[in-house]
């Protein structure tokens, strides 16, 4: 079940978007080793943000998964934010990551808990 979300103060070309989702979807299966039938993927680009105090290109992802381990986390990270700069040309140091790794029972899909 893992879950991206790529929030984001430019605006991505609405023709670029699919594209986008689609390599964030299949980067995150490979960087868990898990199915991409499982990896929802959502962008909110043009969002009015501020970090260190002005509105330069910057990006804040959210990356939940069942199981994510916390040794993990800093090869996520690089993975992530070498994605974001490719992509979208924002500097690494203008990246936030959140990691969450909720327990199975609070998370919900096909009308039942994991």
């Amino acid at each position: 079940m893992p879950y991206l979300m790529i929030q984001t103060n430019i605006s991505v070309d609405p023709e670029n978007r699919a594209e986008l989702l689609k390599a964030a979807s299949s980067t995150v299966a490979e960087a868990l080793g898990k199915p991409e039938s499982y990896v929802m993927v959502a962008l909110g680009d043009d969002t009015p943000m501020l970090f260190a105090g002005n509105d330069a290109p910057l990006a804040y992802l959210e990356l939940k998964s069942l199981g994510l381990p916390e040794e993990k986390t800093a090869d996520l990270s690089h993975t992530l934010c070498q994605f974001i700069h490719a992509r979208l040309g924002i500097a690494i140091d203008r990246i936030y990551i959140e990691f969450a790794s909720p327990a199975r029972h609070m998370f919900g899909w096909n009308g039942r808990t994991f």
